[in-house]
């Protein structure tokens, strides 16, 4: 215990000291005993980056939770990890071999490529795991997992395996979202669609063998050349005669059929629509069902194919100015227009996607999506906040469509599909269980070797590796009855981003239901997205997103988490600026100055004069019951996940409650001693004050909890005792003896008394027992000689109070003009306020119509203004 402290609150070697000694001591490991468990698996970060601020904040949350828990009688378990994320992983290293070693991707083989990304992952992956110790996140270390793991990869395998031999994996050529520039399928959900400006182009197409032109409005002219139809409808009497006729497609001078079906809406321009199956899920479902044939003008880069006929190699929206000057050109073109569209990008690579037909491995998600509808409809897994994601997260469910889960990559789990040399395959865990397969179907005269089966090139989708995560942390997957699995499963809360409530939270519900029988966690707990003070998203294009670093080294871990978790209700967003984190570092500057007042009192404390007697000082009895009032409030705004509430609570009971009014009404008087059993208390309120705060700021309240007196514990695995019932007269006094000082020493500002003056204060009063207890602590503060008078004093300053009134008398003459300017003005207002009220209690329907407990309440506003009126009349009629 350092007995000099310092002028202000220094964070670095605080934070540095207690992590280590945490860590040392091995609080946060967790192993399965007689405790119930409170378990909570981070959101898997991607391997690829740095914690952002939306991180920051989900990271606090979860920390709070768990402190919180370890701290109250759980075996807390937090499981740390990160996500191999296939995609941006996988553009990262392709992008440092280019630029660092001039190699590409194409030169390397599949081993060689992965040796590079695991270097990379190992050069790289550390920089999130030193962020969340330095946030000062009490992780489980020891369990640190990585979806790329043998084990995980392993259970990764073994699910795929086990979905194919259930019929719920299938391979088959679809309409799927390609990027073409990570050159990968991605799933509906990795497409982000967004509001743009785009144009219409209007191109004229001749009827085969006629002098006839049906005009045809599209937004991409670069998939002319892939054409093979023209649609209208057959109530469509403008083209009626032309059925049976085929027309001709600019560019490429192909003739295609002209059919009829009544997916053409006649009323949308001109009632015709050219048909492209290759490039449109709408066309390639009406290729489907007129047997149309598909031609694929593009290439998986985005350029044009050879299919194409003109432009072959060029980028598509090259393409597409090329297309349309040939059209301008060729007189085809017959006019241009600005169009608001919705476009679909890549939320890996900003691609704009392409629907493109692939053969693709999918999951069959009718059969999951019951499990994962039930568990919440049922209430087995709580949301929240409910009203704002719950009908989301249904109708998702209720409209879901079958997951593609390949990816045109190396990096990830490779799809355990195994192809023998006629195109014939198996799906296995291994080549040696694939060829044991192909043996039992008999498939082939000559006998098979190992050496002749081939692997699928494809890789799964990293959500495919993630949707496991609550189970596989714990071994669950590949040793499903494992102690473990059974003690830490189901977890209890999972906390993440709203954003990924489809591509993660419900599937991880799909799995657990599968293969657990029984939901992943109790409750999902959404964060907001962290905006700036302008509203925008942060991001790192716009450059508005502080690197966390450097955010603790300015202000310290505390102050950042108090700064990111003060001003984030649940599942709102929340506009984040570098002033919350200074707020932040403002109150640890408070607590700092608090402990060196006590330790001051320390200095010279008083002995024990009277060590029988059990009356303790208002002071102490009124703080003891804030103390408890609000250690049952917090615990019951943690239970319900009001976090930022909680925070706020605690804030307020320390920076206003104990610094602000208990510690100047206990400190003793100049160069006097403290009492003894008044200090002890003091103690013991500023240690349960730092136990209250720890889960949220864990490094200066440990600190502070020892800096108070030898310790043989620590605070973060220190149990809380039960909040006891509370005294609510003692708190009234306590509020009562808050405003009086506040309103006396207001009347003395305005009216030029100097504190140091000492005044006569005559209290007026229906009820003065609730003074009597607090009258030595109001002379003390307002520095007066207090009496009880019946009757108003003449010649003083009145200050109304409710239904108290307070005469404040000094042998310096009194300036009254402040005071009665003051009584006018709040006579004015209560006259007004009255006026309102009655107006309203006057309104018959409003009598009729409202709550019986609604009309009593503003009887008692009428009541309470009368009374305040006729104090102030009282007051003024004093004054002359």
């Amino acid at each position: 215990m350092n007995t000099t402290l310092s002028k202000n609150y220094e964070p670095g070697q605080v934070e540095e000291t207690w992590s280590a000694h945490w860590e040392q001591k091995g609080y946060f490991h967790s192993t399965p005993d007689e405790r119930p468990p409170f378990t909570v698996v981070i959101p898997p970060p991607n391997v690829t980056g740095v914690l952002h601020m939306g991180h920051t904040l989900n990271e606090t949350v979860q920390d709070v939770l768990v402190r919180h828990a370890r701290m109250s009688g759980f075996n807390a378990c937090w499981v740390p990890g990160s996500d191999h994320a296939s995609i941006a992983t996988e553009a990262k290293v392709v992008q440092m071999l280019e630029k660092e070693q001039g190699i590409k991707k194409s030169q390397l083989s599949r081993e060689e490529f992965l040796k590079h990304a695991f270097e990379w992952k190992e050069k790289y992956g550390g920089i999130i795991y030193q962020q969340i110790r330095r946030l000062g996140c009490s992780v489980d270390w020891n369990r640190v997992t990585f979806t790329m793991d043998h084990h995980y990869y392993e259970a990764v395998i073994k699910v795929f395996v086990d979905l194919y031999e259930k019929g719920l994996i299938y391979r088959g050529a679809r309409m799927i979202n390609w990027d073409p520039a990570a050159k990968t399928a991605l799933s509906d959900e990795e497409v982000e669609y967004k509001d743009i400006t785009g144009k219409l182009y209007y191109v004229r197409y001749k009827v085969q063998d006629s002098d006839e032109y049906i005009t045809i409005a599209t937004q991409r002219p670069e998939t002319i050349m892939g054409d093979t139809a023209v649609c209208v409808n057959p109530s469509d009497e403008r083209y009626a005669h032309l059925k049976g006729k085929k027309i001709i497609v600019p560019l490429v001078n192909r003739a295609v059929p002209i059919i009829f079906d009544e997916y053409v809406d006649p009323a949308f321009g001109t009632g015709a629509l050219k048909v492209t199956p290759a490039h449109d899920i709408n066309d390639y479902n009406l290729g489907l069902k007129h047997g149309l044939p598909t031609i694929d003008t593009l290439n998986e880069d985005g350029t044009l194919s050879a299919a194409a006929e003109v432009f072959v190699g060029m980028d598509r929206f090259e393409a597409r100015k090329a297309s349309v000057e040939q059209l301008r050109s060729d007189g085809a073109l017959v006019k241009e227009e600005e169009y608001s569209t919705r476009l679909g990008f890549s939320q890996r690579s900003s691609a704009v996607v392409e629907p493109r037909i692939s053969t693709q491995w999918f999951v069959k998600m009718q059969h999951f999506a019951g499990l994962a509808l039930d568990a919440v409809s049922s209430g087995e897994v709580k949301i929240h906040p409910e009203e704002r994601f719950l009908a989301t997260y249904k109708y998702w469910l209720e409209n879901i469509k079958d997951w593609c889960i390949s990816r045109q990559l190396w990096w990830g789990q490779r799809i355990p599909a195994w192809y023998a040399p006629d195109g014939s395959f198996v799906v296995a865990e291994t080549r040696e269980k694939a060829l044991e397969k192909f043996e039992e179907k008999a498939a082939h005269g000559s006998r098979l070797t190992a050496d002749d089966l081939s692997q699928d090139e494809d890789v799964l989708d990293t959500w495919f590796s993630s949707w496991l995560w609550p189970m596989e942390v714990f071994n669950g997957i590949r040793n499903p009855g494992n102690k473990e699995i059974e003690y830490y499963y189901p977890t209890n809360v999972l906390v993440t981003g709203q954003d990924i409530i489809f591509f993660w939270v419900a599937r991880m519900i799909m799995a657990g239901m599968e293969y657990k029988q029984e939901r992943p966690f109790e409750h999902v707990y959404f964060t907001g997205m962290v905006r700036d003070k302008q509203g925008r998203k942060m991001s790192k294009s716009l450059g508005n997103s502080p690197d966390l670093l450097d955010l603790i080294d300015r202000f310290g871990a505390d102050a950042v988490r108090f700064g990111i978790l003060i001003s984030s209700p649940a599942g709102n967003d929340l506009l984040f600026d570098d002033s919350s984190c200074e707020q932040g570092r403002n109150f640890n500057n408070k607590l700092w100055n608090a402990l060196k007042l006590v330790k001051m009192w320390d200095l010279r404390q008083a002995q024990d004069d009277e060590p029988n007697k059990k009356e303790l000082p208002f002071a102490v009895e009124w703080f003891e019951q804030r103390l408890n009032q609000v250690k049952a409030q917090v615990t019951e705004q943690i239970k319900t996940f009001r976090l930022s509430e909680a925070l706020k609570t605690v804030y307020s009971l320390i920076w206003d409650d104990f610094c602000s009014w208990y510690l100047e009404w206990a400190k003793p008087g100049f160069e006097q001693p403290i009492d003894k059993v008044v200090y002890e208390k003091t103690v013991s309120f500023f240690s349960e004050l730092m136990q209250l705060l720890h889960p949220f700021m864990p490094f200066i309240s440990e600190e502070i909890y020892h800096q108070l007196g030898e310790r043989t514990d620590d605070l973060c695995v220190k149990q809380f005792t039960p909040a006891i019932a509370t005294n609510s007269k003692i708190i009234g006094q306590g509020t009562l003896l808050q405003e009086a000082i506040s309103a006396i020493r207001d009347a003395r500002v305005k009216n030029n008394l100097k504190p140091k003056e000492a005044v006569t204060l005559a209290i007026q009063s229906d009820n003065n027992a609730p003074f009597e207890a607090i009258s030595a602590i109001l002379e003390k503060q307002v520095n007066a000689e207090v009496r009880f008078t019946s009757e108003p004093v003449a010649n003083s300053i009145a200050v109304v109070l409710g239904t108290n009134k307070f005469y404040i008398t000094s042998e310096q003459a009194i300036d009254t003009t402040v005071q009665k300017e003051q009584l006018l003005n709040d006579l004015e207002y209560q006259q007004g306020f009255l006026a309102s009220v009655e107006k309203k209690l006057s309104n018959e329907r409003f009598v009729q119509n409202a709550k019986p407990e609604v009309v009593d309440a503003e009887r008692k506003k009428a009541s309470d203004a009368t009374q305040k009126i006729e104090a102030i009349q009282k007051s003024l009629a004093l004054l002359g």
